[in-house]
């Protein structure tokens, strides 16, 4: 049986042009983008005397995978954390689809459409798989009081769910654990996991936070798959990542953070070029400096 991920998708036209759009975008930090789904202007982050994020702008472009690199400690944790509503700015507002989204709840920003994974996965260990799945489906009418007592309307969106479920669990290569209890999934088996039920959502913006962490080898080329095929199929990614070779190989448009802030961003060519993407990676200045 072939492996679900090695199949090709046909690439959405919307984003081979979302690509080609990017081509004629300057290479400099807070650069407008043609088509932005996400905008970010003035988010700012304290932690006691520490500036933990400065962002003054920021735009995510469209149907493109967006990679947002940096040292430990730049912030990129933390902006995910504001703009998926886990935690709240000092200062600053965003616009997801045109949509405002400060204040608005993690919960809410999910079924809005934009949801994240995290570097620890999440994944509820006593559960099975399948159940971990359905528990991510939106909108579940059995889950109201009123909605409850009309068997028939349950029933039918359940089926729909589970059939959805189970078709994400094929894709990614997870049906044959589809009842065994999550916590038994190895690391990289739980990566895949919370990246396909994150598509249960059905997102327009997909968050990933360090999504080859701690995977076996022999996986990271299927999550790649997986990565390249959720751009392919239309939607939004922005994804962590320390490992350049992996950013260097998946992304369509890089943005770099040092202590805080944006320091550049480009094509992954241009960024990898860049002198201070160079400089807070090997922190040659602080070395002249002597500290």
């Amino acid at each position: 049986m072939s492996d679900p991920a090695s199949v090709p998708v046909a690439v959405a036209p919307d984003v081979r042009s979302a690509r080609e759009a990017l081509e004629a975008v300057a290479t400099e930090p807070g650069v407008a983008k043609p088509d932005p789904i996400l905008v970010v202007d003035g988010v700012r982050r304290s932690f006691g005397g520490l500036l933990a994020v400065d962002v003054s702008h920021l735009e995510i472009q469209r149907h493109v995978i967006t990679a947002l690199i940096g040292p430990n400690g730049a912030g990129k944790t933390t902006l995910f954390n504001l703009l998926t509503g886990f935690d709240r700015p000092d200062a600053g507002a965003w616009m997801f689809d045109g949509r405002r989204l400060a204040g608005v709840p993690a919960h809410r920003v999910a079924r809005l459409g934009m949801v994240r994974t995290f570097q620890l996965t999440k994944a509820l260990a006593r559960l099975t798989v399948l159940d971990n799945m359905l528990l991510a489906a939106a909108g579940q009418r059995g889950e109201h009081l009123l909605g409850a007592f009309v068997r028939r309307r349950w029933q039918e969106q359940e089926r729909d769910n589970k059939r959805r479920a189970l078709e994400l669990l094929v894709d990614f290569g997870l049906d044959a654990k589809r009842d065994d209890p999550a916590g038994t999934l190895s690391g990289g088996q739980r990566k895949l996991l919370e990246m396909a039920r994150a598509l249960m959502v059905e997102p327009q913006l997909v968050m990933l936070d360090e999504p080859m962490a701690g995977v076996n080898p022999a996986l990271v080329e299927a999550l790649l798959d997986h990565v390249r095929r959720v751009r392919d199929s239309g939607r939004s990614v922005v994804f962590v990542e320390h490992d350049m070779d992996v950013v260097m190989s998946i992304s369509d448009w890089i943005i770099c953070m040092a202590e805080g802030r944006l320091i550049a961003e480009g094509p992954p060519e241009a960024v990898a070029a860049d002198p201070a993407v160079i400089d807070a990676y090997l922190g040659s200045r602080h070395g002249e400096r002597g500290g």
